[in-house]
């Protein structure tokens, strides 16, 4: 049976609303929203916040303790480094990316794409190598092989700081044999949903969602709600991945 780890990568600075995942409502950080988010997957118990060292960083530490999940420290530009480092010591067959800016993660959805990948047996799955998914929805399979090759080999700074350049750009998708690929689609397209925190917009947006439905609902019904009420949401006419990542 293969061995998945969850590593999602979670830092304090960002450009535009910094500190954002220590930001709360009702009395929880987007960061605790993630991981209760991700506590659903039946993967759950096989996680690593990947973090850094910045100033400030034991907010995140303590709040990982208190939930007792393991966590990897490491650079903060080279995600890449830090992603490949944070995985080592567990061997995994693959290693599952997300992002702790994206607090309703729907961990159902996840478990689906994990499932998928094992079953195709490819280097790397995605739900959005063709963007079909609310942003916010974002998760990436990638064989363990696959991660160390493009840690070997990845150069440029825009490979090192968003992991998986290297590896999509390289793989079967786009007509290239360094990796095999595949994405995982959706029976509609709903890309123009926007549930993700880069602005302070984004986190009104997802205070308005958990205030009117609750933690834990599943993907589509956050959607719904979303595009039944447009006149609630701002942010919802931010360009897609225009932000950086943790």
């Amino acid at each position: 049976m293969a061995k998945i780890l969850i590593v999602t990568q979670a830092r304090l600075q960002s450009t535009r609303l910094p500190k954002k995942i220590l930001k709360e409502i009702n009395g929880k950080s987007l960061l605790r929203i993630h991981l209760k988010s991700l506590s659903k997957s039946k993967y759950y118990k096989n996680l690593v916040v990947a973090t850094t060292m910045e100033k400030g960083i034991k907010k995140i530490i303590d709040c990982l303790k208190r939930m007792s999940i393991k966590y990897y420290q490491g650079s903060v530009h080279d995600v890449l480094d830090r992603y490949y480092r944070a995985s080592l010591p567990h061997n995994p067959d693959y290693i599952v990316r997300v992002t702790s800016d994206c607090p309703l993660i729907d961990a159902s959805l996840m478990d689906e794409i994990i499932d998928y990948a094992i079953d195709k047996n490819v280097d790397y799955v995605s739900n959005n190598l063709i963007e079909q998914y609310p942003d916010g929805q974002d998760v990436e399979i990638i064989s363990a092989n696959a991660l160390q090759i493009a840690w070997e080999r990845a150069e440029s700074i825009h490979d090192r700081e968003n992991v998986t350049p290297f590896i999509k750009n390289n793989s079967t998708f786009f007509g290239h044999n360094l990796f095999t690929s595949e994405n995982f689609s959706c029976n509609q397209n709903y890309n123009h949903i926007r549930m993700t925190v880069d602005e302070q917009s984004d986190f009104d947006a997802i205070k308005v969602l958990i205030n009117n439905l609750g933690f834990g609902r599943d993907w589509g019904t956050y959607t719904r709600f979303i595009d039944d009420n447009q006149y609630l949401f701002k942010n919802q006419q931010i360009i897609r991945n225009e932000g950086s990542k943790l």
